[in-house]
Formats: structure tokens, C-alpha cells, sequence
């Protein structure tokens, strides 16, 4: 693991824990979920760990686990750890935000002016295999995710917030609004929170940026917030360093 520490989001299936440790033994691990025993990893694999969080998707009627590293981008079998399908996608120095999987294609971004790129997964008889749709920089998310509404993907690529379009990586829209930071998605809107502090609410609306509102977190600390927007039962919360803050969403009668 690199200079930020193990940073991923454990992924819980049933009885197993499904990680990223990274090194010669194997990148992703998987684990009893009540003992730790280890139940697999993957001997086909061995990436140093990213910060990327592995998902649980079905692709072309399989379960597979995803995983994007500094160096691949992979489909792996939740039975035994085997590599079902990889290629190749280098980044540089931090490669952050998870992959996001939508009707048959693998789209993957990181900062460093690396860009985004899609891959389309198909299947020739039992041989998985992945090929690449496009590579551009249209979206360099750097941290904070990117998230896949409809045919269209949001994300922060440096100061501005982008709307690409998922099957061609064509620019939709982008404006600076409140700069780089972390985005979550409920109710037909995105919330975008700047590392440096204000909070937008933008429509997640691919014909033009609309932007419903912004404010400013109270008792802001010195240090960047990188912690993600969390909406859950009407109400939006906040962390900054060791300050949580609860906003109520519903409307007001």
C-alpha cells in the first residue's frame, strides 16, 4: 500500500469480506466474514492495492467481483479468486474512485491526468474478454467518485463537475460550480460537497447544469473534507474531522 493507508470500503457478501491487502501473495482477499479465515485470494492477480472499493455485479449472467488497481481493472470469481477477465488501465500515484459497471461495459477515471476510460465486456463461448471503447480525459476524478444516472456519469474532474456521456465519454456539460469534491445521488439530484466547504445541490439533468441551491457548513475546520455527502431517511449528513453535522431534506409544511 502506498503513502494515504488502506482507505477502501470492505465489501460484505453473505458470510464473506471481500478486501484489498495488495502485494505478491495475491491483491484482493477474501475472508470468512465471523472468523477471518481465509477462504481465497487471488494468486492471478498481484497489484499493489489502489484506494478503490471492489462491487458485486452480474455481467453477462455471472457473478463477479470488480476490482480496479494502479495497473488493471479485472472481473473476479466469487468462488475462488480466479481472474474471469482483465485489462489493462494504468494510473498514477492515487487511483481513487470505484469502477462503475452498467449493461455489459466497465467504466473506470483517476486524477493525475489520467482520464476515464470504458470497456466493453464480452464473452467468446466460456473466455471472458474485455475490450477498450475509448480513453480520453474528459472526466479526471481525482477523489470523491464518479456516479452513473441513466446513460450519463457524474463526476469532479478538478475544479468543475462533469456530465459524460457513458457509451461515447462525450462531454454533456461541465461547470465549476463549487469545485472539486465528493458526490452522492438521491431524489433526481446530486450533491456536491467542495473539499474547501460549500455544499450544492445540482439536478442530475443531462441537457444543462441546474443548480437548485448552495450553503456553507457552519464551524468549517482548516483542513480539507473529503468524507462523502450521506442522505438516508430524509436527512443529509456531514463529517468534518471530528464534527457531524445533520441536515433535515424533507419538505417543509
Amino acid at each position: 500500500m502506498s503513502g494515504w493507508g488502506y482507505s477502501e470500503s470492505v465489501l460484505v457478501d453473505g458470510d464473506r469480506v471481500i478486501c484489498s491487502p495488495g502485494g505478491k501473495s495475491g491483491t484482493v482477499v477474501c475472508l470468512n466474514r465471523n472468523s477471518g479465515e481465509l477462504m481465497w485470494r487471488t494468486s492471478q492477480l498481484k497489484d499493489r492495492a489502489a484506494y478503490t472499493s471492489i462491487t458485486k455485479e452480474t455481467i453477462l449472467g455471472e457473478t463477479q467481483y470488480l476490482t480496479l488497481t494502479g495497473e488493471t481493472v479485472a472481473g473476479i470469481s466469487p468462488t475462488n479468486g480466479n481472474v474471469i477477465w482483465q485489462a489493462d488501465r494504468p494510473g498514477k500515484t492515487a487511483v481513487v474512485p470505484t469502477p462503475i459497471y452498467h449493461d455489459g461495459k466497465v467504466f473506470v477515471t483517476s486524477g493525475y491526468n489520467v482520464g476515464c476510460n470504458l470497456f466493453e465486456i464480452t464473452k467468446k463461448g466460456k473466455r471472458f474478454v474485455a475490450k477498450e471503447k475509448y480513453a480520453n480525459r474528459n472526466i479526471k476524478n481525482h477523489h470523491g467518485g464518479a456516479i452513473r444516472v441513466g446513460d450519463y456519469i457524474y463526476a469532479s474532474s478538478g475544479p468543475i463537475i462533469v456530465c459524460l456521456e457513458l457509451e461515447t465519454g462525450e462531454v454533456a456539460w461541465e461547470k465549476r460550480s463549487v469545485g472539486k469534491g465528493s458526490l452522492s445521488y438521491a431524489d433526481g439530484h446530486l450533491y456536491l460537497r467542495s473539499e474547501k466547504g460549500p455544499i450544492a445541490l445540482i439536478e442530475a439533468n443531462p441537457k444543462a447544469y441546474t443548480e437548485k441551491g448552495q450553503f456553507k457548513q457552519p464551524d468549517r475546520s482548516r483542513r480539507q473534507s473529503w468524507a462523502h455527502p450521506v442522505i438516508a431517511n430524509g436527512r443529509l449528513l456531514l463529517r468534518d474531522q471530528d464534527k457531524l453535522f445533520s441536515y433535515d431534506l424533507k419538505p417543509q409544511r
